[in-house]
């Protein structure tokens, strides 16, 4: 019953199904695919059939909990963070905090200390020892290579990461890494998905949905960030501006919202631009800008650059 709350992936779950039936574990797994798409969900599912191997039934209901509150004993969670103050910071401890950061979270050659600690004891209650990492692309090459050494010796444990592609990591931690592959929903399985956690409002937004291309994650993501920028700025960005001052303008405008706005507003462009003008070369444009944000470029430099480039077209 694992997997019952997955939907689509079935290729997914047979691969990991198929695992545990015949016992063969692999020592570290890739679940690759866009975000949204339910790898999250497998990861806690895997992780809940793998703990649960030679226990009493009895005992699966206690052993499900302890892995959705995070409090198993050999399951470790690895999520990107911030680094303040001395302290790591996840995303959602961050925003409790009230801290704002422009650069996203990573994983950190820290965390990466941790997993080789956790692992360096053997499983107390269950077979074998997992650990997740949670968007293990944002590894920074230090925690990579840190990661490298675990995965080559790492004992009675498996180690899944979660990625949106096998290209966003090195290729040596890819080739230690029995691949899962995820893939977009119908457009019917997200709408399902949306229902079923009381998300309605959605399936009014034809920009969303359409945003979100067959994720669902990414649809709700997208429909509460859109409820965070300010309307007549997502309606000056969707025109070319007129003039130098109007680009300038409008890139400090920009440069009020936190680094995930931001990123989302270029998603959000990609589809207008697309929708309205069908040049190829916009979405490079929009694409490379998505790219120098993520690789901690200074916000309002990129965004003036990217508006600037876009008069005359």
């Amino acid at each position: 019953m694992s997997f019952a709350n997955l939907i689509g992936q079935q290729q997914a779950i047979a691969l990991l199904d198929r695992a545990i039936v015949k016992d063969k574990i692999a020592p570290a797994y890739l679940f690759a695919g866009t975000a949204g798409v339910g790898k999250r969900l497998a990861a806690l599912a895997f992780s809940e059939l793998l703990l649960s191997q030679h226990r009493p039934e009895s005992q699966h209901s206690l052993i499900r909990q302890k892995i959705q509150a995070k409090n198993h004993p050999d399951f470790f969670w690895v999520q990107p963070t911030y680094q303040h103050q001395g302290q790591l910071l996840t995303e959602q401890e961050a925003a409790e905090s009230g801290l704002k950061r422009r650069s996203p979270p990573q994983i950190r050659v820290e965390q990466i200390r941790a997993i080789s600690e956790f692992l360096a004891r053997p499983p107390l209650e269950a077979a074998r020892s997992v650990v997740v990492l949670e968007d293990a692309q944002t590894m920074a090459e230090s925690a990579a290579n840190a990661l490298l050494k675990t995965l080559e010796e790492p004992g009675r444990a498996t180690i899944i990461l979660i990625v949106p592609s096998g290209d966003s990591l090195l290729s040596t931690l890819v080739s230690r890494c029995q691949r899962i592959p995820f893939y977009r929903l119908s457009r019917e399985q997200v709408e399902q998905i949306c229902r079923d956690r009381g998300r309605d409002e959605i399936l009014d937004d034809p920009i969303v949905l359409n945003i979100a291309q067959g994720s669902p994650g990414e649809a709700i993501a997208a429909w509460e960030q859109v409820q965070q920028i300010p309307s007549d700025l997502l309606k000056k960005l969707a025109e070319f501006p007129k003039a130098p001052q109007n680009a300038l303008e409008l890139a400090k405008e920009v440069d009020k919202l936190d680094t995930k706005a931001q990123l989302w507003v270029l998603d959000y462009l990609q589809y207008c631009y697309w929708q309205k003008h069908q040049k190829r070369s916009l979405l490079e444009q929009l694409e490379q800008a998505k790219k120098y944000l993520l690789a901690y470029g200074q916000p309002r430099l990129v965004w003036e650059c990217l508006l600037l480039s876009f008069m005359g077209c």
